[in-house]
């Protein structure tokens, strides 16, 4: 049955797979401020696996469009203590959301069980880290930096080009040692793209599943979802964030990464329901 081994952990992919969303920041663009404290981290977590997250992602540096980059002693103490206290605790892997390799491998030696890069192990040192580290990594594309991302991101061909980005990356951790089963696709929804790029990019979704890569998808909340209701706030967008999760599992999402977990986990067992009955039929 296809999966990925996160630290020790199995995470089964045979059906697709909620990560729930755990920033410890004072900046992120949905929840930032809220779960910073360590012990309401904690429980946050806790509270998302009792919902049906089968993995929780923990971030210290807000990537939202804009956002000023942190330095790895600060990640590090936002991270580092809630990750080792979650990774001896929880009954699911616990992943890293990161880009420094200095974070990386102390996550890593508190118990992370995956590496989760929105620049894709670019930083220097990164793809040694986490080649090192022997964790699975998700690789993700992003035209730019998150402080400039989104000034008139432009593609010729946006769907080529996001797929061209990710299999060169994945490429690039195979040499380096990495095993292919240990690499996973995320398309970067939001991270330098319009919303008619993002639109594209998930109704081509089939065309990144069909690299034969397990895929992750994060749109959660994200503005594209406000966009198209209207410039809807982001306490406003749980359904349409819903029904994207929905749309992406059926086009081969593995993974989606989300903040409302138990709402997902429902609407994902109706679609696996689906996608069961559907194969029997054929």
């Amino acid at each position: 049955m296809p999966g990925i081994d996160c630290g020790g952990r199995w995470l089964d992919l045979g059906r697709p797979r909620v990560m729930g969303i755990l920033n410890v920041t004072p900046d992120s663009f949905s929840d930032g401020g809220r779960w910073a404290d360590p012990g309401r981290a904690c429980e946050r977590a806790w509270q998302m696996v009792e919902e049906g997250a089968d993995l929780v992602d923990v971030g210290g540096e807000s990537t939202r469009p804009g956002a000023a980059p942190v330095d790895a002693e600060e990640e590090l103490r936002r991270v580092e203590p809630v990750v080792r206290r979650l990774a001896a605790e929880l009954p699911v892997p616990v992943s890293v959301d990161t880009s420094k390799p200095e974070v990386m491998l102390r996550c890593a030696e508190a118990g992370a069980g995956l590496i989760n890069d929105v620049r894709a192990l670019r930083e220097p040192g990164a793809l040694e880290a986490a080649a090192a580290t022997g964790l699975p990594v998700c690789l993700m594309h992003m035209k730019g930096e998150p402080r400039t991302m989104q000034r008139d991101p432009r593609y010729d061909d946006v769907v080529a080009e996001v797929r061209g980005f990710l299999l060169a990356r994945a490429a690039a951790c195979e040499a380096a040692g990495m095993d292919r089963g240990r690499i996973l696709l995320d398309p970067g929804f939001g991270f330098g793209k319009t919303l008619a790029h993002n639109l594209t990019l998930l109704r081509r979704l089939d065309r990144i599943v069909a690299a034969g890569y397990p895929v992750l998808v994060g749109i959660s909340r994200k503005s594209m979802i406000g966009a198209i209701l209207g410039e809807r706030p982001v306490e406003g967008r749980l359904h349409g964030s819903v029904a994207a999760a929905v749309i992406a599992a059926w086009l081969g999402a593995r993974i989606v990464r989300v903040h409302d977990v138990a709402a997902t986990v429902d609407a994902l067992a109706v679609c696996a329901a689906l996608q069961g009955a559907t194969e029997e039929e054929g």
